[in-house]
């Protein structure tokens, strides 16, 4: 499993859990909040590390500009997209807000 994949089943279950829930979002209080957040999840049997989240974020974000309007110079910024720690939480936070 990729670390796409991992982040994607952490989410998936932050969203069913409470609890959990709440300790990822805890750990954007902390100072280092990326590296708490990646401790967490192997805390929880995910080998994620703070190099995983932001290599991923890259690949992630390279293949959706080569897929857009075909790729190169001229494709149009996809705002946010490289940043898969951005994206996980905007979920968990987006359910705190509809309640």
């Amino acid at each position: 499993m990729n670390t796409v994949e991992m982040l994607d089943e952490l989410q998936n279950k932050a969203l069913h859990d409470e609890e959990l829930k709440n300790k990822f979002l805890k750990t954007k209080e902390e100072e280092d909040s990326l590296e708490a957040f990646c401790r967490v999840c192997r805390e929880l049997g995910y080998e994620i590390y703070l190099m995983d989240v932001i290599q991923a974020g890259d690949e992630f974000y390279a293949a959706m500009k080569r897929s857009t309007n075909g790729g190169g110079e001229n494709s149009p910024k996809l705002e946010g997209e490289d940043d898969l720690y951005e994206m996980f939480f905007a979920s968990l936070e987006q359910t705190e807000i509809l309640r």
